[in-house]
């Protein structure tokens, strides 16, 4: 058996341990220190050593969140038990590590249900514009209302209003995102440990307005099982079933809103917005200009994809893939299909060689494409083959123009070579003639036009017995 392997049960037992010794005893440094802040590391180590593959951002997001919650009770549990002297005020840094959990949470838990095999730009500022914004505008929503009921500074108004508000948010994002995938063990995990930390946290929060907590309560031990929930979780392939994209724009676009209104809010009425909520709506509205430049360059890259998917690499002429497509709209109207075969090129090309061959069929390209209607397609269908698509009744016209291109030779590195070309001719008829019956009829003819010498032929029913090369 693997090592790693043995790290997965030892949060368990430890808060097994825990609850055994903690529910025998009263509160004691070396269980409420020591052992209750180790089984939340123990999780976190959980998370790391699985070897399921899954998104690293998403699992690291995780991680991140358990040790910060984790510092955060070690440094309230310091507090509690030690007369500790220093600079700083010990509960102010604990509340700064609570506070970090949920952003952190936010982010690793919605990349680890939604993950990918490659991670995607879009889908990382998506998810850091819905974390970062969404905890801004409903902690905006509700610290005018908190600053009249709670007392304290600004900053300690902000830190209650932060935890429920970001329970919510890790509730309900976990929720719909597991809800529009196929349920896993992955996901179900999951969402058990995101609704156990959601249920401890507000009966913490509701004993606390009450002034009934009791530091080191069994009830503590709600936050950790939900640890452990989530790091099994790890231990579970996705399913990779993906919620659609535009889920993730559209929340992403109402975070930008939001914010957006909060800056003008707090510009139109200074006092009214806390400051320290400014930055936070800032950067959720900077991520938002930078996810839309990332859109508007994958927009581009996949546009370009899709014009490299249908173009020739060498002439820049459509492909056969275009070709075809074009072929089946090109069906519904009276026209003429081309296939066109270079005579001579072969020899050339073995003689002196594939660099020149490629030279010569770019010239070739661009003399058939000067003679080409305006309306028509020219496409290189393979090797020295080409094909074209005729509107109208100017098939045979065209075809002669285009075998007239090569009467005069083309010249590569100081060197005249001549090459022919043979032309077939196929007509369409439309709603009775097949894409590949008209492909086999223009071939045919181009075969016969070749075999012949004739150098242009139409289609006609006597060359259906002389044998097709498709």
């Amino acid at each position: 058996m693997k090592t790693y392997l043995f790290f997965r049960p030892l949060a368990i037992a430890t808060l097994i341990t825990y609850i055994f010794l903690r529910n025998n005893s009263d509160a004691r440094w070396e269980y409420d220190l020591v052992l209750f802040n180790l089984v939340a590391l123990l999780a976190a180590a959980s998370i790391a050593l699985s070897p399921i593959l899954d998104d690293p951002l998403g699992r690291y997001g995780v991680i991140g969140a358990i040790i910060a919650w984790g510092a955060g009770s070690i440094t309230s549990s310091l507090n509690s038990f030690f007369d500790i002297k220093t600079l700083l005020d010990l509960d102010l840094i604990a509340q700064s590590f609570y506070a970090l959990f949920y952003p952190l949470a936010i982010f690793g838990l919605t990349r680890a249900i939604r993950f990918k095999s490659v991670s995607k730009s879009l889908e990382l500022l998506d998810t850091a514009i819905i974390a970062i914004g969404y905890t801004t505008i409903l902690t905006a929503l509700l610290v005018r209302p908190a600053m009249t009921s709670i007392e304290g500074s600004i900053f300690e108004v902000f830190l209650a209003i932060l935890y429920p508000v970001g329970d919510i948010v890790i509730l309900v994002l976990v929720l719909i995102l597991v809800l529009r995938q196929r349920i896993s063990w992955r996901n179900g995990l999951i969402l058990i440990g995101a609704a156990m930390f959601f249920l401890s946290d507000f009966y913490f929060l509701y004993q606390s307005y009450l002034g009934k907590y009791e530091f080191g309560s069994l009830t503590d031990v709600g936050w950790l099982i939900s640890f452990i929930f989530i790091s099994e979780a790890f231990w579970f392939a996705s399913n990779e079933v993906q919620a659609p994209r535009s889920f993730n724009s559209a929340v992403a676009t109402i975070a930008l809103l939001g914010s957006s209104t909060l800056l003008a809010i707090a510009v139109l009425q200074p006092s009214y917005i806390p400051r320290f909520l400014i930055l936070p709506a800032f950067v959720t509205i900077a991520l938002s200009f930078l996810r839309m430049g990332v859109a508007i360059n994958d927009a581009r890259n996949m546009s370009n994809e899709q014009i490299l998917a249908r173009t020739d690499e060498l002439t820049g002429l459509a492909n056969r893939r275009k070709f075809m497509v074009d072929c089946q709209e090109f069906l519904k109207s009276p026209g003429s299909l081309l296939i066109l075969d270079l005579d001579g090129f072969k020899a050339v090309n073995d003689n002196l060689g594939h660099a020149i061959g490629d030279q010569l069929l770019k010239q070739v390209a661009s003399r058939f494409q000067r003679v080409m209607p305006s309306d028509a397609l020219l496409a290189r269908l393979g090797g020295d083959e080409f094909g074209a698509l005729i509107p109208g009744d100017d098939g045979m016209e065209v075809a002669k123009a285009l075998k007239a291109t090569l009467t005069y030779p083309l010249h590569i590195n100081s060197k005249e070579i001549c090459l022919d070309v043979s032309i077939g001719e196929a007509s369409n008829e439309p709603g009775s003639t097949a894409a590949e019956q008209l492909l086999r009829r223009a071939d045919e003819a181009m075969y016969e036009a070749k075999r012949s010498k004739l150098g242009v032929l139409s289609w006609h029913d006597q060359l259906g017995t002389s044998g097709s090369r498709l």
